[in-house]
C-alpha cells in the first residue's frame, strides 16, 4: 500500500511540477514600414505543446513606443508580409498573405485550406480582407503604374478540397487606393 501511495505522489508531484504556467513568445520577424515611425513585429504566441494560441501582427510606433495589434487565427498561417509604397498616387498600404479561414471545417486550418490576401494601414488601425474566404490565392502582384494589385487563383467549385478542371480560374484586379474589385477575368 505504501508503495501504491509513493506511485500515487511521484506521478501527482510530476504532472504539477511538469505544467508550464507560461507561453512563449516567438517574435519571427521585424520589417521596417518605409517612410513612416512604424516597424511590424511578426508575433506567435505558443504553448509549451509549441501549438500556436494566436498569432498577429504588432505595428511598433518608434517614436512613442505605442503599438496596435493585428490578430490572426492561432492556427492560420502568415505569410508574405509586403509594404506597397507609390508616392505618386499616394498608396501606402501593407499586403498580407494569409491562411485564416478553416474552410473544410475538420482539423483547423492546413495546407488544404486557401489562402487570403488582407490589406493592412501602415498603421495597422485598419484591415482589409481583399479576396473570399472560399477563393484559393494563387499568386499576386502589384502594378506601380495603375496603383492595382493582381490576384490569381480558383474556387474550389466541386468542394473536393483539390485543385481540379471543373475548378473555375479567376484573375482579380483591386484598386489600392479604394480596395475595391476593378476586374475579374
Amino acid at each position: 500500500m505504501k508503495n501504491l501511495l509513493a506511485i500515487i505522489l511521484t506521478i501527482l508531484s510530476l504532472s504539477v511540477f511538469g505544467q508550464n504556467k507560461y507561453d512563449y513568445v516567438h517574435f519571427n520577424k521585424l520589417t521596417e514600414v518605409k517612410g513612416t515611425d512604424y516597424v511590424i513585429a511578426s508575433i506567435d504566441n505558443r504553448s509549451k505543446m509549441a501549438e500556436s494560441k494566436s498569432k498577429y501582427l504588432l505595428f511598433i510606433d518608434t517614436k512613442d513606443g505605442s503599438t496596435v495589434q493585428v490578430d490572426f487565427p492561432g492556427d492560420g498561417y502568415l505569410g508574405q508580409v509586403e509594404q506597397v509604397k507609390i508616392d505618386d498616387l499616394e498608396i501606402n498600404q501593407i499586403i498580407v498573405a494569409a491562411k485564416s479561414v478553416d474552410l473544410d471545417g475538420k482539423s483547423g486550418i492546413d495546407w488544404s485550406d486557401p489562402q487570403q490576401i488582407f490589406i493592412i494601414s501602415v498603421d495597422g488601425k485598419t484591415k482589409k480582407q481583399l479576396t473570399k474566404d472560399k477563393f484559393f490565392t494563387r499568386t499576386w502582384t502589384v502594378n506601380n503604374q495603375t496603383g492595382t494589385i493582381v490576384i490569381t487563383g480558383h474556387y474550389d467549385t466541386n468542394e473536393n478540397g483539390k485543385y481540379d478542371k471543373t475548378d473555375k480560374n479567376e484573375i482579380l484586379i483591386f484598386d489600392l487606393k479604394t480596395l475595391k474589385l476593378k476586374t475579374k477575368i
